[in-house]
């Protein structure tokens, strides 16, 4: 899977948001909003050809101290919040 073209992440006063790239007039009732944890797995992705939830756990792993299986919980909600709000495609 990756992420779709035209989202980009900012950081607003110490906020992680989601928004369309380039929009000028954005819709700011469905702002996308993420935890550093989140954040983190986007920035590492973001503009890569595809990835895998295998390579967000080991991304997990190698920046926080965390046992495998929370670490693939936690990509697995991420990664199905992500398809529900369609920012990623298979």
């Amino acid at each position: 899977m990756k992420i779709k073209e035209g989202f980009e992440i900012q950081n607003v006063c110490g906020e992680y948001i989601i928004v369309p790239a380039g929009v000028e007039n954005v819709d700011y009732s469905r702002i996308i909003s993420l935890n550093e944890t989140a954040a983190y797995l986007w920035e590492s992705v973001a503009g890569k050809e595809a990835f895998t939830i295998d390579e967000l756990v080991e991304l997990l792993l190698s920046e926080y101290e965390v046992e495998e299986s929370v670490a693939r919980e936690d990509c697995e909600l991420i990664v199905e919040r992500w398809k529900e709000m369609e920012l990623v495609e298979e």
